[in-house]
């Protein structure tokens, strides 16, 4: 069972990130998965209608945050590591879907891998792995 579930992220993430309005949304959390959809809009496209390299790390950012809160619950201090995405392909589509999947859980660090794909294709547009610094644990 989830220890966080989509109702709670996209509550979370308005409260917590103002601003950013309803631009994404936690679709699925599952322990150890989340997804996550954000709908496209002329702030996060390039001429020729492409997503954003930054549109698409910003999203791998996200959804690899919500996938370990599926398994540590609501940890607002759990912060980015590293991040490293390779564009594989043109990302152009009205939206976009991002899954990230825990590859390892440890207690100072989680690494998680994401696919990015345009709503509707079989192909990631970007693949990435992300690594979070978790909040440590006092004994």
């Amino acid at each position: 069972m989830t220890k966080f579930t989509a109702e709670e992220a996209n509550t979370f993430l308005s409260t917590a990130f103002k601003g950013r309005g309803g631009q994404s949304q936690v679709m699925k959390m599952e322990p150890g998965l989340a997804v996550m959809r954000l709908e496209a809009d002329e702030t996060h496209l390039r001429p020729g209608g492409y997503i954003s390299g930054p549109t698409q790390m910003s999203l791998a950012d996200s959804v690899a945050y919500m996938a370990i809160m599926t398994l540590t619950g609501l940890e607002p201090m759990t912060v980015t590591s590293n991040l490293n995405i390779n564009f594989l392909r043109p990302c152009i589509g009205a939206a976009v879907i991002a899954e990230g999947r825990i590859m390892k859980m440890g207690q100072a660090l989680a690494v998680i891998e994401v696919d990015i794909r345009v709503e509707g294709a079989d192909k990631p547009s970007s693949h990435a792995i992300v690594t979070y610094a978790l909040p440590r644990k006092d004994a």
